[in-house]
């Protein structure tokens, strides 16, 4: 098998020549919106994306982020969000370069993976701020539902322009729901809000013949059920503070998942090489016989050099084993 037809029998529920991360199989294509709003110098200024979010890119940080104080605000009064929200139009995006790009990944091989951050949550928060959106999800819900609706229509605009320029396999949507503990919402709050806007732009995405992979590095273990009824194919960043395996007993193999190594604990110093080998293979043990289970770290690497290359060494070789002799059985396949 090649990279694709692998990762495509482990999703189907099919017997693979190994276990790995699908994102080994994905080519990314340029998103033209990310490309504006994010490229931006490693300097510590401040700079604005296309919404008006105030973003900085400090010396040795990974990425840019949001650096917002009550003065930078987009939206400062929830009451008053259409009055303060600019909406960015995408019709005056190039979108040759990602034609061209498109072009010259061989499909038969890889999957095209178009990258979608931000979602309709995450955008919320960088609009206002992470403290003054949360208040406004439990005091403001009729606001947040109107400002959120303009949010989601955004994105299913831009999903469907995607689509129609190049017609990737994958829609790779971003929008982290939770961390380490819990979630951001209670799970409530979450199904009135986000969910019947999420499950709109999920058939969005269904509607144009694309997989849609949600990554959310993040507990989501309350609404993984919500998930499977809203359309997500694929929870990529399943970390394993989450009860994995009742997760893959209750939504009952309709929900791939691609994660379960705990790259924080081998992601270290003055550990050992057999500690690294044994967080793989505890990993594949234990999520890959519950079918549909793509092992990784969730956010794809170790940082350092030479945890990493143990990393992929074991996964690599105790993947191809285990899959040798352990072979799906009829009731994975989906």
């Amino acid at each position: 098998m090649n990279l694709r037809e692998n990762v495509m029998a482990i999703y189907n529920g099919e017997q693979p020549d190994y276990y790995g991360d699908l994102m080994a199989a994905v080519e990314f294509i340029t998103d033209p919106q990310f490309l504006k709003d994010s490229i931006i110098p490693q300097d510590g200024k401040e700079y604005k994306d296309s919404w008006g979010t105030v973003k900085m890119f400090l010396p040795g940080s990974p990425g840019p982020h949001p650096h917002l104080t009550p003065e930078n605000i987009v939206i400062k009064d929830i009451e008053k969000w259409q009055e303060q929200l600019i909406v960015p139009s995408i019709e005056d995006f190039d979108y040759s370069e990602l034609k061209q790009q498109v072009d010259a990944i061989n499909r038969d091989e890889k999957l095209v993976c178009f990258f979608c951050p931000a979602g309709i949550f995450e955008r919320s928060h960088f609009l206002m701020g992470v403290e003054n959106a949360l208040i406004s999800y439990l005091e403001y819900p009729d606001e947040m539902k109107a400002l959120l609706r303009v949010i989601a229509d955004h994105k299913i605009e831009y999903i469907k322009r995607i689509a129609k320029e190049c017609q990737p396999d994958i829609i790779f949507y971003h929008d982290d729901w939770g961390t380490k503990q819990n979630l951001f919402l209670p799970p409530s709050v979450w199904r009135e809000i986000i969910k019947p806007l999420q499950k709109e732009i999920s058939d969005a995405i269904h509607e144009c013949g694309m997989i849609y992979m949600h990554h959310a590095d993040c507990i989501c273990q309350p609404i993984v059920k919500d998930m499977v009824e809203i359309g997500v194919d694929i929870w990529q960043g399943v970390i394993p503070q989450n009860d994995i395996v009742e997760i893959q007993r209750i939504t009952e193999g309709k929900l791939a998942m691609i994660g379960g190594i705990d790259g924080p604990k081998i992601d270290i110093e003055n550990i050992t090489e057999e500690e690294i080998r044994a967080e793989v293979r505890r990993a594949i043990d234990t999520y890959c016989p519950g079918g549909r289970f793509f092992p990784s770290i969730p956010n794809g690497v170790c940082f350092r050099e030479w945890n990493n290359e143990i990393y992929f060494d074991e996964l690599k070789s105790y993947g191809k084993m285990f899959a040798e002799e352990h072979p799906v059985k009829m009731q994975n396949q989906v």
